[in-house]
């Protein structure tokens, strides 16, 4: 269907160019943007079925109202493929859940983001990695997935750095953080059935984090020898108590359900070893290259501040 666009927009002559207008009205995230003209803007809404009107949520802190037009906007200028918006949209949905607190992870003086973890049919379809540098550079649905929600903080919620943003430091992942789960190597059930979907079923997880700690095991050759590795570093100093996301590498996910681990084991383990965190506090998934013996942890924003959110995809 042909979407109405009601959003102000801003005439400009050739004379001028329209990346320096998007700098000079703090409308990017320090990098250039694709200017959101209104064939662009139409074109991104172009796909989803949902009307450009629709209101999904107002963003803290400053409580702009996102509606599907206003999302596409971001989407746009973030570099996203129309086929992308779908998921942008459920991650919105996720995180304006009242249990993810976006208003706490807006204007802490932590280091939080906004992280999308994806799951289902849909990371195939969307060439979503979930492999070699899943947290780095390489692949536009990641990258641009992850900035449209970065741009849709800022632009929308007026979350600006050092404004109404007060994080102490932040974290590269605040560009951009958008990964998906390695289901087809992993050797167990992936995140998003245990958190009670069917495995058909596409789904997003919003999830407050910190930034990536590596993980290095090259020498054990045990679960035990790689969790008691893992437990050492999710229980050093200074880490929050809270919520937290372990990205099991292929090999180490390999060596411990070798030895007879499930999630559910590997849960407990480190919650028995460590004694500061609960099982449900730990959220697992499997992910990256298949060659090197590492995992990756990446803190939350120290419970209850922020809990994960889990929405199925919608078109």
């Amino acid at each position: 269907m042909t979407q109405q666009l009601h959003s102000k927009q801003v005439i400009l002559d050739d004379t001028v160019d329209p990346i320096e207008v998007c700098y000079q009205n703090g409308w990017t995230d320090g990098l250039p943007v694709v200017p959101p003209t209104p064939e662009r803007v139409k074109r991104m809404l172009s796909g989803t079925n949902r009307s450009a009107q629709e209101l999904i949520t107002s963003v803290p802190p400053k409580w702009g109202k996102a509606t599907i037009e206003k999302i596409a906007i971001n989407a746009v200028m973030a570099g996203c493929l129309p086929e992308y918006l779908p998921v942008i949209l459920t991650a919105v949905e996720a995180m304006s859940a009242e249990e993810f607190n976006l208003h706490g992870v807006q204007v802490t003086t932590s280091h939080v983001s906004p992280m999308i973890l994806v799951n289902g049919p849909i990371r195939k379809d969307l060439d979503i990695n979930d492999g070699f540098n899943v947290f780095g550079q390489g692949w536009r649905a990641n990258a641009t997935i992850g900035r449209a929600i970065r741009l849709i903080c800022t632009n929308v919620g007026g979350a600006l750095p050092g404004e109404l943003d007060r994080a102490a430091f932040g974290h590269i992942g605040k560009f951009t953080c958008c990964i998906a789960e390695n289901e087809e190597d992993s050797p167990w059930d992936p995140l998003h059935t245990e958190r009670g979907f069917q495995a058909k079923e596409s789904t997003v997880t919003i999830f407050a984090g910190a930034g990536p700690q590596s993980i290095n095991d090259h020498s054990s050759n045990t679960a035990e020898g790689i969790l008691n590795t893992i437990c050492q570093n999710i229980s050093s100093t200074g880490n929050s108590r809270g919520e937290t996301l372990l990205v099991i590498g292929i090999e180490h996910a390999i060596t411990i359900s070798g030895d007879g681990f499930t999630k559910s084991d590997v849960r407990n383990y480190i919650a028995t070893t460590t004694k500061t965190y609960s099982e449900e506090d730990l959220l697992l998934m499997v992910a990256g290259g298949p060659a090197g013996r590492w995992s990756i942890l990446l803190q939350g924003w120290g419970s209850p501040s922020s809990r994960a959110v889990t929405k199925r995809l919608k078109q």
